[in-house]
């Protein structure tokens, strides 16, 4: 199995379970409340543990009771946290997190501790850029430590993955071309893209034409699309019959899952059909990491 690194943020979820998302100046009463280890580099981490990868974490917490919770979960998982900073001066990286009865959320992340995830951090644990095989990203630390470790990874002959999560429209250009595998979802891929919602095939060209080497975009229960190296087009059915009940970690799952195989050296095909069964298993199930599948669990689910 090859080696994998995640360079990302690590949040404590703070999830409500509400009868419906508010609207402007809308109030909600609910009575469910959970505080939930996430983020989506830990989450996408954690992810990759219970598959089996081989995974180091990179990110920052704060040195308080949500940091070492957050550190426990991943160890448990089968991360090694050995490099994960901890910062006196700021507090841990929170989410608050709605989810309506149909398994739909909004979110809103407090960076925190996450902001410390910079390039010196980075500079000072080459070594494990040096040693993963695969490089998994995301956009809930500084963009210029991102730009960094793609550049770095790709300078090092590294496989990047990156998960364009928050999307925003200020991601530098010559970033594009370090990318092995986007992933992003059909919203955040037309964003990107800087084109209608609604032709997630048109948003990979775009992407495509940036630099990016695989596009492959979610489509919630549509499945996914994959526009590869070569130019050809490749659509993969989500699986059918779901009870929904928590959406939030499907895509870090989805992300995670693609790492995992393609460190086990599957065909990208392949990765992307096992990817789409582990999300779907994940959104069963409510939670972020605690959402996230065991290899054993997605080998036997016939869901």
């Amino acid at each position: 199995m090859k080696k994998i690194a995640v360079v990302g943020s690590i949040n404590m979820d703070y999830v409500l379970n509400v009868p419906h998302m508010p609207q402007t100046g809308e109030t909600l009463l609910t009575q469910k409340f959970e505080m939930l280890p996430g983020g989506k580099g830990a989450n996408q981490a954690c992810a990759a543990g219970k598959l089996e990868g081989s995974v180091t974490m990179l990110g920052a917490v704060g040195d308080d009771g949500a940091g070492a919770a957050l550190c426990e979960s991943l160890r448990s998982a089968g991360v090694d946290i050995s490099r994960i900073r901890r910062v006196k001066e700021e507090a841990t990286g929170s989410a608050f997190i709605c989810v309506d009865p149909a398994g739909n959320n909004h979110i809103v992340v407090v960076q925190g501790a996450n902001r410390a995830v910079d390039i010196g951090y980075l500079q000072e644990n080459d070594d494990v850029l040096r040693d993963c095989d695969i490089l998994v990203l995301q956009l809930e630390i500084p963009l210029e430590t991102v730009v960094y470790a793609a550049k770095r990874a790709k300078e090092l002959c590294k496989l990047v993955i990156l998960d364009p999560a928050p999307a925003r429209t200020d991601i530098p250009d010559d970033l594009y071309p370090c990318i092995d595998y986007l992933k992003p979802n059909e919203g955040e891929a037309a964003l990107l893209a800087g084109v209608p919602a609604g032709d997630p095939a048109a948003a990979a060209a775009v992407l495509r034409e940036k630099g990016v080497k695989n596009v492959l975009v979610t489509l919630g229960a549509d499945g996914a699309l994959l526009l590869d190296e070569t130019g050809a087009i490749k659509k993969f059915p989500a699986l059918t019959g779901l009870n929904v009940v928590d959406t939030t970690a499907a895509g870090d799952c989805f992300t995670a899952a693609l790492a995992c195989r393609l460190a086990a050296e599957d065909s990208a095909d392949q990765a992307v059909c096992f990817s789409v069964k582990a999300s779907g298993l994940s959104v069963t199930r409510a939670g972020a990491q605690p959402s996230l599948p065991t290899l054993q669990e997605v080998m036997d689910w016939k869901g």
